[in-house]
């Protein structure tokens, strides 16, 4: 709901500051006061045309800001978040627009700068304004289908007509993928199976090439490694380090077995044991290296052979990277995905047939859920037609029909929301024929129709703020009192404006703003005010709109009875 609108140097308005309550406020004056100088500033400030001839003469710029209190789930947090405006449900929502009278217009989201259009789509999703010449949502055909399906209560249909879609789309994308890879398999068959037979000759495997490649390091190394290594046997042997320590050890030997030396804690018993003990660990330890010696001389034997088998290896797999252009690496999983490309050009019926039959299973399955959807939309349709020609009579509308056309779309342009197209129509005189909702031209009309449709579709509809310009224009009596009770039921579920002229209108609002324009001043201009009513002068106030200009006490009677009766 909008809390309150502050408006700045606007045409005749130099200052306004409305606090606004909930439920159905009513706005009257006399004609020419500036009523629709407030409604066009708020227009401004929803994201409207701007114009410099809107800044009040003798001032430097105008300013009108409008402050929200919404809902958690309302739509307009989502856009603020995309639009990377900061701004939280706990807080009150503020936009403003500044014209300039020699500059260009700025716009502002939490005092954060943004472009008009942002509030334009702000302003759609907060306010609908209904009069003479505003297009309100009600009036865009393309918003009629979403509201026939919330009217309706379609959402699952809906969900599940999106779900089989999607599937569709993911059947048919995958037939064509594979369609695809089958042109260009067969464009390239003869090289496929070249390329697979060539691949199987060589049989690549993986980390091959890296192996080789140290092998081969290795094998270029061999000479070498075999003259180390018979060298350092020979060395070993040529030392005779095993006869040597075997003899070292026997002599530990005999001094251990000196009488009562093996008995004794001293220092010489310790270090003979000691001694003893690293010979023989020595001599194993020797023995140990004579055989792992002979060992290495056998196996770092230079062999030619192996080197020229593992060269060619690594020729014949750079022959075919380069040859396919791929990293010699890459070899296995290239010649993995070139046979299954040649398989499945030597056998497409089976996996196409396959894809083709999947993608017809889900069109049928969309098919089905969109029938059911469509047959949802028409039998709603017949019921909102009811429902609005019943609102429409006590409106003075009874000549006025409405009905949902229903245009079929192709397979090609329908999708994820079904089948056809939905655009209310209207005939406003009976054989005319029926046409947009825009073709009802009377100002007072257009207020009335839309006010029947929005009780329709109280419901279906999510704008927080209702404003109503006259809609009570050239009627009175029964008619007007029909348009207050509508309007009051509308103000039960969200915050509802009316410009009106209408003694029945205003007895029938909840609170009433009156809207006077004060003499002209120095610079000229005369000076719009705004100032809300108690009980007691907005009893006067009705008196004055039954009456004329001068109140009399039969008005005041009939204000009485009107407020008694709401």
């Amino acid at each position: 709901m909008i809390t309150a609108l502050s408006i700045r140097s606007f045409l005749l308005i130099e200052r306004l500051d409305i606090e606004s309550a909930d439920g159905f406020t009513a706005l009257t004056g006399e004609t020419g006061a500036g009523k629709s100088i407030i409604l066009d500033a708020l227009g401004l400030v929803l994201g409207g045309a701007a114009s410099k001839k809107l800044v009040r003469k003798g001032a430097d710029q105008a300013s009108i800001l409008a402050e929200f209190a919404l809902e958690a789930d309302s739509p307009v947090w989502p856009i603020l978040s995309d639009a990377g405006v900061e701004a939280s449900a706990d807080e009150t929502l503020t936009l403003k627009r500044i014209l300039s009278a020699k500059g260009p217009a700025r716009a502002f989201v939490n005092d954060q700068p943004v472009s008009a259009g942002l509030l334009s789509q702000l302003g759609e999703l907060l306010v609908e304004i209904h009069g003479q010449h505003s297009a309100s949502t009600l009036m865009k055909p393309a918003n009629h289908r979403a509201l026939l399906d919330t009217y309706a209560g379609n959402e699952d249909l809906i969900e599940a007509c999106a779900q089989s879609w999607d599937d569709y789309e993911s059947a048919r994308d995958s037939r064509e993928a594979l369609e695809a890879k089958l042109a260009e398999a067969e464009e390239e068959h003869a090289w496929l199976a070249e390329t697979v037979e060539a691949l199987d000759t060589l049989a690549p495997e993986k980390g091959e090439f890296d192996r080789l490649s140290a092998e081969r390091g290795i094998l270029m190394q061999s000479e070498k490694i075999a003259e180390s290594a018979t060298e350092a046997f020979e060395a070993f042997q040529a030392g005779d380090v095993e006869t040597v320590l075997a003899q070292a050890s026997r002599s530990a030997e005999r001094i251990l077995r000196i009488d009562g030396l093996d008995t004794m804690e001293s220092d010489l018993s310790k270090a003979a044991r000691a001694a003893a003990e690293a010979l023989d660990r020595a001599l194993i330890e020797a023995g140990e290296a004579s055989a792992a010696l002979e060992s290495l001389g056998l196996a770092a034997v230079h062999d030619p052979d192996a080197l020229e088998r593992v060269e060619q290896r690594i020729v014949a797999l750079r022959t075919a990277s380069r040859k396919y252009s791929v990293d010699a690496d890459e070899l296995p999983a290239f010649w993995e995905e070139t046979r299954q490309k040649l398989e499945l050009c030597d056998a497409p019926d089976g996996s196409l047939k396959k894809a083709r039959s999947e993608e017809q299973a889900a069109a049928a399955r969309w098919r089905t859920a969109a029938d059911r959807l469509t047959k949802a939309r028409k039998a709603a349709a017949k019921r909102l037609e009811t429902s609005i020609a019943a609102e429409l009579k006590p409106l003075k509308l009874e000549r006025t029909r409405v009905k949902v056309r229903f245009d079929e779309i192709s397979d090609s342009q329908s999708g994820r929301a079904g089948r056809e197209k939905a655009e209310f129509e209207v005939e406003t005189n009976p054989g005319a024929g029926f046409g947009p909702l825009r073709q009802i031209a009377s100002g007072g009309e257009l207020a009335r129709f839309s006010l029947a449709l929005q009780c329709v579709l109280a419901e279906s509809t999510q704008v927080p703020v209702l404003v109503f310009d006259e809609a009570d224009q050239g009627v009175g009596g029964a008619v007007a009192a029909a348009i207050g009770e509508r309007l009051a039921r509308l103000a039960d579920s969200r915050q509802v404006f009316a410009i009106t002229h209408s003694p029945q209108v205003a007895a029938s609002a909840s609170s009433q703003w009156l809207v006077t324009k004060q003499g002209v001043k120095g610079n000229g201009l005369g000076e719009t005010h705004l100032t809300g009513l108690d009980a007691s002068q907005r009893h006067e106030e009705i008196a004055r709109m039954l009456s004329g200009s001068k109140v009399t006490e039969e008005a005041r009677a009939a204000a009485t009875r009107l407020l008694e009766d709401v």
